[in-house]
C-alpha cells in the first residue's frame, strides 16, 4: 500500500473511531469517508496498471489489490450515512474484507516476506470482523470497544507506519530488523484489545431496551395494583 495512502488510511480509521464513539456527526464523517474512499479504488488501479514498469510487478499488483477492500469498505461506509440506509450490508461486506484480509497477512509473511505487514493485515482482519459483529449482527453492546479499537488502529497501522514510510525510517522488506518491529506490533495489538475489554465492558449480545422505571407515590398516595 502506497505510504500516501496508508496516511489517509489511518486518518479516516481514527474518525469512525471517533464517530462510533458518538463524538463526531455521521454525515460530516461521511463525507471524509468518500475521498478517502475514491483515493483507495484511484490508487490501486494506477499501481496495477503501471506495475510493469516495476522492478517486481507480481508483488506490485498482489500489494496493491487488497487496496481496494478498504476503499469499497469507504465508499459503502460514506453512502450509508450520507443516505441513512441500513449499515447491515457494510457489517457482512466486512466480513468478507475480514477473511480477505487474514489472507494478505499470509500473502505477506510467506509470499512478500513483510512480516511487519503480515502483522498490520492481521490488525485489520480483526477490526473489521468487529466491523461486521457490530454492523452485520447489530451487536451494539461492541460499540464503545470497536469505537475504541478503530481508533487506536487508526494511529498504530496507519499514521505511524505512514510517517515512518514517508521519511525513509521504515525497515526494507527482508530486513533483520522487521522481526522485531513485527513482534512489537503483535504485542502491542494483543495488549490493547485485552485492555480495553474491562475498560468498555463490551457485550456480546444486543442491545436490551431498558425496563421503564415507575413512579414512586408520595406519601399518602394510593399504591399502583394495590387496592
Amino acid at each position: 500500500m502506497g505510504a500516501t495512502g496508508l496516511l489517509y488510511v489511518g486518518a479516516v480509521l481514527f474518525l469512525n473511531g471517533v464517530m462510533i464513539l458518538g463524538r463526531v456527526d455521521a454525515k460530516a464523517a461521511a463525507i471524509f469517508n468518500l475521498f478517502v474512499g475514491g483515493l483507495q479504488v484511484i490508487t490501486p488501479l494506477f499501481l496495477i496498471f503501471t506495475a510493469g514498469s516495476t522492478p517486481d510487478p507480481f508483488a506490485t499488483v498482489l500489494g496493491s489489490a487488497g487496496i481496494f477492500l478498504f476503499g469499497f469498505t469507504y465508499l459503502y461506509v460514506g453512502i450509508t450515512l450520507l443516505g441513512g440506509f441500513d449499515s447491515t450490508g457494510v457489517g457482512w461486506f466486512s466480513l468478507f474484507v475480514a477473511g480477505a484480509a487474514a489472507w494478505f497477512s499470509f500473502a505477506n509473511f510467506k509470499i512478500l516476506d513483510d512480516k511487519t505487514f503480515g502483522v498490520i493485515w492481521i490488525y485489520w482482519a480483526y477490526l473489521w470482523f468487529l466491523f461486521f459483529l457490530l454492523l452485520g449482527l447489530k451487536l451494539d453492546g461492541l460499540t464503545a470497544y470497536t469505537g475504541w479499537v478503530t481508533a487506536i488502529e487508526g494511529i498504530v497501522t496507519g499514521f505511524v507506519p505512514a510517517m515512518l514510510l514517508l521519511t525513509g525510517y521504515w525497515p526494507p522488506v527482508g530486513n533483520w530488523s522487521q522481526n522485531t518491529i513485527a513482534i512489537t506490533l503483535g504485542a502491542v495489538g494483543v495488549g490493547v484489545a485485552l485492555l480495553l475489554i474491562p475498560l468498555t465492558r463490551p457485550r456480546l449480545g444486543p442491545a436490551r431496551p431498558r425496563q421503564p422505571v415507575e413512579p414512586v407515590p408520595a406519601a399518602g398516595e394510593p399504591v399502583p395494583g394495590r387496592t
